[in-house]
């Protein structure tokens, strides 16, 4: 018999961090929208002491699942109850993040003791991972910073944008950015590895910090590495890994875990949006009507029922995702789909919502049209919409990168 419902101990805990949601991010979520580039500190050392101790990406998905159950899928359901609180404010929590994400899903056993024992106390600390380039979105393997060994270190030339806490974690704190670069340019995916460069690493330059439309409490920043020196085993997994692609495939399992982390965090925005339209009908005396033949609803009530049905279906195909990563099956087809549908769903309902309630859904008065502006980016960061079709269609058709690009 297929069971759809939590079990105890994540209901419990997806309360207590609805609370938290609730309580501590929905009242500041308006004020760190406006001021973008300033950090919300009492919540940021509160969320530090609650989670220290439970790195987030820390071996997400390696260990056996008597020792780790269902912590892909409690994650899912928490994340989804923190971003209905707020998604900026969620981005902007210390822990391990993609950074850590990459070293489980790409790191030596030294190498994940060594880059995450750190989140388990101290300081609030932040990692990240810096692919994207001037030059390289979605063409990952067509990365064009380098790393040259230089006998007992590498040494690192280039330029990241568009990265996820790379403020925090390369000069803010005691954190770290996983760097993605190429041996050799003439190799394709080949040459890619991923780096380790410890914050405040001398080379390692903070340039920008991006003004956006969305998740404005968390910062992305641009970072370049000038003649960037970090140790030889910096190089997650070996150091004499040969130029084969499966250094290549190793960081991109990183995604794996982490995009029904993405589609979970859209959910949340989504359903804040629906939950709030929902409450608001009721008030002005147009609850919906369940259970009559939709050619006896309003256009009204046939909207916010399909808005539900699409998240619902987004949500399930996120915790069979989560679900899949907690029982050790390969999860790339699944995590993909769950990532693309929730993203398309996400950028739809929230518009939705926006126009149902008119001018004042546009308003700054409410958080609709923020929502809305938050929603976006979850189809577009950790592979585009496009891509996760692409990789969907891939997997399905058993095609190669190269059969369908």
């Amino acid at each position: 018999m297929i069971d759809f419902e939590l079990s105890e101990g994540i209901q419990t805990q997806r309360q207590m961090v609805h609370a938290v949601a609730e309580q501590a991010m929905r009242p500041i979520a308006r004020e760190y929208d406006e001021r973008e580039h300033e950090k919300p500190w009492d919540f940021l050392n509160m969320m530090w002491q609650v989670s220290s101790g439970h790195p987030v990406s820390e071996g997400a998905g390696k260990k056996p699942k008597q020792e780790r159950p269902e912590r892909n899928l409690a994650m899912c359901v928490s994340i989804e109850e923190l971003s209905w609180g707020d998604a900026g404010l969620y981005l902007s929590i210390p822990n391990t993040g993609l950074g850590g994400a990459a070293v489980a899903a790409a790191g030596t056993s030294e190498q994940k003791e060594r880059f995450l024992a750190r989140f388990g106390g101290g300081k609030p600390k932040w990692a990240a991972m810096a692919i994207t380039e001037p030059s390289c979105g979605s063409d990952s393997s067509a990365i064009q910073t380098t790393a040259v060994r230089d006998g007992e270190h590498w040494v690192l030339n280039g330029t990241k944008i568009f990265c996820t806490a790379g403020l925090m974690a390369a000069e803010k704190s005691e954190g770290f950015v996983v760097v993605w670069a190429t041996l050799d340019r003439t190799a394709g995916r080949a040459g890619i590895k991923a780096f380790v460069v410890e914050a405040g690493t001398p080379g390692m330059y903070v340039t920008k910090v991006e003004n956006k439309l969305g998740i404005r409490a968390s910062d992305t920043a641009a970072l370049v590495f000038e003649d960037c020196r970090i140790p030889l085993d910096n190089i997650l997994g070996s150091p004499e890994v040969p130029k084969t692609s499966e250094g290549f495939k190793g960081v991109m399992a990183t995604f794996d875990a982490t995009r029904p982390i993405v589609a979970a965090s859209a959910i949340g925005v989504g359903r804040a949006a629906l939950d709030f339209v929902r409450e608001t009908l009721v008030q002005h005396g147009v609850p919906i009507r369940y259970g009559l033949p939709l050619h006896k609803l309003t256009a009204l009530e046939r909207d916010v029922i399909d808005m539900e049905a699409q998240l619902q279906a987004a949500r399930l195909l996120t915790w069979r995702a989560a679900w899949m990563m907690d029982n050790g099956m390969r999860n790339n087809l699944e995590a993909s789909m769950a990532k693309a549908k929730a993203g398309l769903v996400v950028t739809q309902v929230t518009q939705k919502a926006v126009e149902m309630l008119g001018p004042l859904g546009y308003s700054r008065q409410l958080l609709l049209e923020k929502w809305m502006r938050d929603a976006k980016i979850n189809d577009i960061f950790e592979g585009t919409q496009q891509i996760n079709q692409m990789i969907v269609a891939r997997r399905i058709l058993g095609y190669s990168s190269k059969e369908l690009s």
